[in-house]
């Protein structure tokens, strides 16, 4: 009878068994295309002169627009999340690229609806699902055979392709010109017969293995430098998978455009002043951030597994981070119009 009496508190429990962090990742994924537009409205066509102030709201807003990811990749890092929540985060992490691909297939498929308003159901769905969907928690170190392994070789031959595409990037500083000869000539090997299928076999292998490392690591909390990882992987793989939609299916066969340097630059108009074409440069600019920071995380692992100590392993990654960033910088900065000379 006491119990009647004096009813139970159940605030406290209930509040105990809910995650308010949860839903966070989603939230800020679906902020994310209303971010770029806010960008947009601030600075306008080419044919618009912003104030001062607009410039300074405009680059605090992409800003933010670019903390989304890390947000995400932070919030997958937390211990006392249960793998649902952790899955979310992780898929959040991919926001960037993934608005790319919805915004292509969007386009083949000639959809009448908004990117915006399909983009903002198909997140409530997704985090719906990573709450009520069964995720099974998982020790820190799931089982992945050798997979792991099988993984990191074909990313170290695919480390070559990587290397001298970024390179041919780093070109677009000089002048769209140079690019397109160092592109030429690199093409006569990734555009042969034999390269293309045998780089496309590759990818696909990349994306595959990723989204199952991915989706097992993800099952448990882990330290930071695997949770970099991870999430590194998950954008790479879906950029990786974006990339190749737009190359091979949107300029090729839908559009029947040259995949040239105009092509990736969003011309005539550019990357920053066209309402579409901004949410190409976080893709962008995070696609090669991930994919060197990614490497160095694979690299830092290799070193460890070879007896190497852990700090210098953890020092050597730092400046393979720093490395990625300023890279991935001076590559953007060449597709928005600076120039060395």
């Amino acid at each position: 009878m006491a119990a009647f009496a004096q009813p139970r508190d159940r605030s406290a429990t209930i509040g105990l068994r809910f995650d308010y962090l949860a839903p966070a990742p989603a939230g800020a994924a679906i902020c994310y295309p209303f971010l770029l537009r806010a960008f947009h409205a601030m600075v306008g066509t080419q044919a618009a002169t912003p104030s001062p102030l607009a410039i300074v709201a405009a680059t605090l807003i992409l800003i933010v627009a670019f903390f989304v990811p890390f947000l995400a990749l932070a919030l997958a890092g937390r211990p006392d999340a249960n793998p649902g929540a952790r899955r979310l985060a992780y898929a959040a992490g991919t926001t960037p690229t993934l608005f790319v691909l919805l915004g292509v297939v969007q386009a083949l498929i000639h959809s009448p609806l908004p990117d915006e308003l399909v983009w903002s159901v198909l997140w409530l769905v997704i985090a719906i699902w990573s709450q009520t969907a069964g995720h099974p928690a998982a020790t820190m170190r799931p089982t992945v055979g050798r997979w792991r392994i099988v993984h990191g070789m074909t990313a170290a031959l695919l480390s070559l392709f990587v290397t001298f595409h970024l390179a041919n990037h780093l070109f677009g500083l000089i002048g769209p010109e140079p690019h397109a000869a160092v592109m030429k000539i690199g093409r006569v090997v990734y555009r042969s017969g034999v390269g293309e299928p045998l780089l496309v076999a590759a990818m696909l292998f990349q994306i595959g293995t990723g989204l199952f490392l991915a989706w097992r690591w993800s099952a448990a909390p882990q330290r930071f430098h695997r949770t970099f990882q991870v999430a590194s992987g998950a954008y790479l793989s879906l950029y990786i998978l974006g990339h190749m939609n737009s190359v091979f299916i949107y300029a090729r066969t839908f559009l029947g455009i040259p995949t040239d340097w105009n092509f990736a630059i969003g011309a005539p108009t550019g990357l920053i002043h066209d309402a579409w074409n901004i949410r190409l440069l976080p893709h962008y600019a995070l696609g090669v951030f991930f994919v060197l920071s990614h490497l160095a995380s694979g690299f830092r692992v290799v070193l460890i597994a070879h007896g190497v100590n852990g700090g210098a392993a953890n020092r050597l990654w730092g400046a393979g981070v720093a490395a990625s960033a300023v890279i991935s910088a001076a590559i953007i900065a060449g597709m928005c119009g600076v120039r060395v000379r």
